[in-house]
């Protein structure tokens, strides 16, 4: 999901930090190093976070909005899989 989090990124105009850091922290995941789940983990939370910001100026009324849910998605999918407890199993065991 971080590739293609980074390459829907590229798509659609976007480029920056949270793009290169999720882009080498699928990286790291790939070549099963722990820095890549710890850095995955942050970046999708710190994703997270950006889209959950809205909310502080609109308030509540926003999660009505299908765009804003639609947008929600991906960020919560990549938390959820990355703190799953065979996810955290998984790279506690194998990853260096």
């Amino acid at each position: 999901l971080l590739y293609i989090n980074a390459v829907l990124t590229v798509l659609f105009g976007g480029f920056g930090l949270i793009f290169i850091f999720g882009a080498a922290a699928a990286f790291g995941i790939a070549n099963e190093k722990r820095w890549g789940y710890i850095s995955a983990v942050l970046i999708s939370v710190v994703m997270l976070l950006v889209r959950l910001s809205p909310m502080l100026t609109d308030g509540i009324s926003i999660l009505f909005n299908f765009g804003f849910l639609y947008q929600l998605i991906m960020p919560i999918a990549l938390v959820a899989l990355l703190l799953h407890q065979q996810s955290r199993e998984y790279q506690r065991i194998w990853f260096s």
